[in-house]
C-alpha cells in the first residue's frame, strides 16, 4: 500500500497506529522529523515508517519510504471510523430564501439560514446553525462546519472547507476621526476565497473597504486568525494559529507564518518567505527566515540574542578591569 521497503519481519501483525510515545506493541507509528529520534529509540511500536534514507539499527521493524507523514496517514485512515456523512437536502427547521439556487446533492443541515439570491454548488454541505449572507456564492464539494457566518456577496471557491465559529465579510475596521469622534468608514467591498482553501475555527476574514480581500488557491489557515480588510494572502501559503495581519497588506505565495505572527498595514511579504513565531512585522520581508520584534533575518536576531545573553557576564568583567584600574 506504502509503496516502502520492509525492513523486519514480514509476518508481524499490526491492530492499531499511534504516535511514537503513545504506540504499544502489535501498532505501527512513523518518524519524519529528527528532533523526534529520542522518541523513535524508545518507541514500542512494533513497526515504523522511517525516510528512505534512514540507516539507524532500531528494535521495531522498518517501511522506508519517501514520505513516512503521507504513509502512515494512509494506514491511519485504514483503521479510522467511518467519515461522517449529510444527506442532500434541506433540513425542515432551515430558513432558506426561495431565491436560493441549490445544485445537485447540496445539504443544508437544521437551523441554517440561506439568505436572498444565495447560489450553491454540487455536494456541498451547510452545518447547522450556519448563515449564509445575501448573494454569496459557494463553490462545488465546500463544507461549512457549523455556526459559520459568511456574510453578503462573498465568494467562495470549490472544495473550501470553513471551521466552526469562523467569520467571514465582517466588515473591516476601517474609522475616521471627525470633530474629535471616529465615524465608520463604510466597508463596501467583498471577501474572495479560491479553490481548495481551509479555515479554521473562530478565524476572520474582514471584507474589503472596496474591491476584495484574497485568499488564493491551496491557501491553509489555522484558528484565530485575523485578516483585516484587503489584505491579499497568496497561493499555497501557511497561517498558524493566533497571527493577525493588518489591512492592505500583500502576503505572497508559499509564505509560512508561525504561531502568533503580527503583520502591520501596507506592507509585502516576498514569496517563500518564512515569519517564525511571535514575530512583529514591520516593514516588508523581501524573502527568507525572519525572526523577532522588529522582525530581522533570523540568523541577525539569533546572533544579538546571544549578545544580550553574554551582557551580565561582560559587565562583571568591565567591573573587575575598573576595580583593578583603580576606577
Amino acid at each position: 500500500m506504502s509503496g516502502g521497503e520492509l525492513v523486519g519481519d514480514p509476518s508481524l501483525q499490526i491492530t492499531g497506529a499511534a504516535s511514537l510515545a503513545e504506540a504499544t506493541p502489535g501498532e505501527i507509528s512513523f518518524f519524519g522529523n529528527r528532533k523526534y529520534i529520542g522518541l523513535l529509540r524508545k518507541t514500542r511500536a512494533s513497526v515504523v515508517f522511517v525516510p528512505a534514507d534512514f540507516a539507524e539499527a532500531i528494535t521495531p521493524a522498518q517501511i522506508r519510504v519517501s514520505n513516512p507523514t503521507k504513509a502512515f496517514e494512509q494506514v491511519v485512515l485504514k483503521f479510522a471510523p467511518k467519515p461522517i456523512t449529510f444527506a442532500a437536502g434541506i433540513h425542515p427547521s432551515a430558513v432558506v430564501d426561495p431565491s436560493t439556487q441549490l445544485a445537485e446533492r447540496v445539504s443544508i443541515q437544521p437551523y441554517a439560514v440561506i439568505e436572498a439570491g444565495v447560489r450553491i454548488g454540487d455536494d456541498t454541505i451547510i452545518g447547522a446553525g450556519s448563515y449564509i449572507g445575501q448573494e454569496t456564492v459557494i463553490g462545488s464539494a465546500c463544507l461549512i462546519y457549523p455556526r459559520v457566518t459568511i456574510r453578503e456577496r462573498s465568494r467562495i471557491g470549490s472544495r473550501v472547507i470553513i471551521h466552526s465559529g469562523a467569520v467571514i465579510g465582517a466588515d473591516g475596521f476601517g474609522f475616521e476621526m471627525v470633530d474629535g469622534k471616529h465615524e465608520k468608514i463604510q466597508q463596501l467591498g467583498i471577501v474572495q476565497i479560491d479553490d481548495d482553501v481551509e479555515i479554521g475555527a473562530n478565524t476572520t476574514v474582514d471584507r474589503a473597504r472596496f474591491g476584495r480581500t484574497w485568499i488564493q488557491q491551496g491557501v491553509k489557515i489555522d484558528n484565530l486568525v485575523q485578516i483585516a480588510h484587503n489584505v491579499v494572502i497568496g497561493k499555497n501559503s501557511v497561517i498558524v494559529a493566533q497571527t493577525g495581519i493588518s489591512g492592505s497588506t500583500r502576503v505572497g505565495e508559499r509564505v509560512m507564518m508561525a504561531g502568533q505572527v503580527g503583520i502591520v498595514g501596507h506592507v509585502e511579504i516576498a514569496d517563500g518567505s518564512v515569519i517564525a513565531a511571535q514575530s512583529g512585522v514591520s516593514k516588508s520581508v523581501p524573502g527568507g527566515v525572519w525572526f523577532g520584534y522588529p522582525a530581522r533575518p533570523i540568523e541577525e536576531t539569533k546572533q544579538q540574542i546571544a549578545w544580550i545573553r553574554r551582557l551580565g557576564k561582560l559587565f562583571a568583567r568591565v567591573k573587575e578591569i575598573e576595580k583593578k584600574l583603580g576606577l
